[in-house]
């Protein structure tokens, strides 16, 4: 007997699609964040835009916001990884498999989450690892 098909190619269509617009989204995020954060000057970005002298907390917080903001784009970069990550599975059949143990995702997971890259134990044991 032929090995059966976790998904019907209309499931992959819909979890595609679910991809391709969650990357969408990020994708404009990042723009946003690049066009807000980014292409300020320095001193626009500590909340000195005429460049006189300014009080060290705003400097601090204009710091912090950039810093902020910094550490958000560079998660929204990782989510895009794992999307392009999930599409290519697609392309390849081994979409909804999770990459530690092999073994089905759960599809209520792949709703909330389409671009899982592991089951939920195995999701723990590596969160438990990386704390360690």
């Amino acid at each position: 007997m032929g090995k059966k098909k976790r998904f019907l190619k209309k499931d992959l269509n819909i979890y595609k699609d679910k991809l391709l617009k969650l990357r969408e989204d990020i994708a404009g995020e990042l723009k946003q964040l690049s066009e807000e954060v980014f292409m300020k000057s320095p001193a626009e970005s500590l909340g000195d835009i005429s460049s006189h002298s300014f009080h060290l907390a705003d400097a601090a917080a204009g710091v912090f916001e950039r810093d902020f903001s910094m550490g958000l784009a560079s998660k929204e970069r990782e989510i895009i990884r794992r999307i392009d990550s999930a599409l290519y599975k697609i392309e390849e059949s081994s979409y909804g498999n999770c990459e530690i143990c092999s073994k089905p995702i759960p599809k209520r997971r792949l709703d909330a989450l389409p671009y899982a890259r592991y089951c939920l134990k195995c999701q723990k044991q590596a969160e438990e690892a990386e704390n360690r």
